[in-house]
């Protein structure tokens, strides 16, 4: 009998989000991956619309880099920053690794410079952690 193969165990990256929540205006902060799924939430952030945020984030990555390739005529595109204007506030998505970005959700009033370079120290510690971290699996030994 073959053993199926598993996923190896994501550490929950909730601990970069600290230091985004601390900024005036920010009003919550996600960990999501590449396939939709929420790595990390803010306190705050319901379950039920961080995985919304989660999807439709996801989704809307994909179609800022599909419509970026059709403009530039390029399609070997990297998303460096999406950002979301609304009467409610400023949504700032950046990529925080291989498959994962970091999303913030601020109010109007929001210092944009401030935030997305917090962002970028913050996705810069959570790489150096992932580089310096042994593998984890949840495969017994």
């Amino acid at each position: 009998m073959t053993t199926p193969a598993r996923r190896p165990v994501r550490e929950d990256t909730s601990w970069v989000l600290e230091p985004l929540l601390e900024l005036p205006h920010v009003i919550h902060a996600a960990v999501i991956s590449g396939d939709g799924l929420i790595e990390g939430r803010s306190p705050n952030l319901e379950r039920d619309s961080a995985e919304g945020v989660a999807a439709m984030l996801s989704a809307l990555q994909g179609a800022a880099r599909t419509t970026t390739a059709a403009f530039a005529g390029d399609y070997d595109v990297t998303l460096r920053q999406t950002v979301i204007e609304s009467d409610q506030g400023w949504v700032f998505a950046i990529p925080a690794g291989q498959n994962t970005c970091l999303a913030v959700f601020a109010g109007p009033e929001v210092n944009m410079g401030v935030v997305t370079h917090t962002m970028q120290v913050q996705v810069a510690t959570l790489g150096a952690k992932a580089m310096s971290s042994p593998t984890r699996s949840d495969s017994p030994a």
